[in-house]
């Protein structure tokens, strides 16, 4: 860990790059919700601190593993082991998001003060979403980190870690957009197999994605028109840098449209993945 971080940091950027180099899955979620709270109580100050080098890579527990994702087990629904390892997927997923908010804070520090409320309550909530997962993990008999994952968030993080714009676009406008896409469907396919308890849970950490993805349309845009950018085609642009311009369908037009995208963006997503019109 950075030797220049402490806890509790009495500002908000030291305070997020503790929370994103803490290992400790546990002791990331109460640290993350203890600096949430002292941040809405108006104890942590919102400065760069002297010297500032951002935190590179997010503290990580000896387990899970991380493999590449063609090693990977099954993750159906098929039996037991199966459901568990797919929980566990959404779990680890959860986990990256805490570090992905984190660093949105810690990585951008002049971003304006909006910005960075914004980046906390999102790091609140997929710690929220984290306990959710892993809780449902202790009820069928193991945990996290019982299963290898992969760390392919954290690889779009490191590629997009010199600019917010890209950040924004390709972090929360597209990674955490594919999960709008394809959490109703696992919530059915858990429902039918008689585990509610888990569709209810996929069912809250659907409802806040919306919100963590409209930030991030939001801040996209905002930096947009800070630099003279015309979204469509900047985004677009991005897409095939990164991505050559390829994604994966169907999409969850009616949740991406409460997440801030638009009619001609969706239009031409759609065609990236080769469905019709909107």
């Amino acid at each position: 860990m950075n030797i220049q971080l402490q806890w509790p940091a009495p500002d908000l950027i030291s305070s997020a790059a503790y929370c994103l180099a803490e290992p400790d899955p546990e002791r990331k979620v109460r640290l993350t919700h203890d600096a949430a709270r002292r941040w809405r109580a108006g104890e942590l100050a919102l400065r760069v601190p002297p010297g500032w080098r951002p935190v590179d890579e997010p503290g990580r527990p000896e387990h899970p593993k991380l493999v590449a994702p063609r090693e990977l087990p099954a993750r159906g629904l098929a039996d037991l082991q199966a459901r568990t390892a797919l929980i566990h997927a959404v779990a680890h997923i959860e986990l990256n998001a805490i570090n992905l908010a984190w660093d949105a804070v810690q990585r951008f520090p002049t971003m304006p003060p909006a910005y960075h409320a914004d980046w906390v309550q999102i790091a609140e909530e997929e710690a929220y979403h984290f306990g959710l997962m892993r809780e449902r993990l202790q009820a069928l008999g193991r945990d996290y980190g019982d299963f290898p994952a992969h760390d392919g968030l954290w690889t779009m993080a490191r590629r997009t870690a010199a600019d917010p714009l890209e950040r924004m676009a390709l972090v929360p406008r597209v990674l955490e957009a594919r999960g709008l896409d394809v959490t109703p469907g696992m919530i059915e396919r858990f429902r039918a197999a008689g585990d509610g308890d888990t569709a209810e849970r996929l069912g809250i950490i659907l409802r806040d994605e919306v919100g963590h993805v409209a930030a991030g349309s939001r801040w996209f845009r905002y930096l947009c028109a800070e630099r003279g950018l015309e979204p469509h085609e900047t985004y677009l642009a991005l897409m095939k840098q990164h991505l050559r311009g390829r994604i994966q369908g169907p999409l969850n037009l009616a949740d991406r449209r409460r997440a801030g995208f638009d009619d001609t963006e969706l239009e031409v997503l759609q065609g990236m993945c080769g469905q019709g019109k909107a």
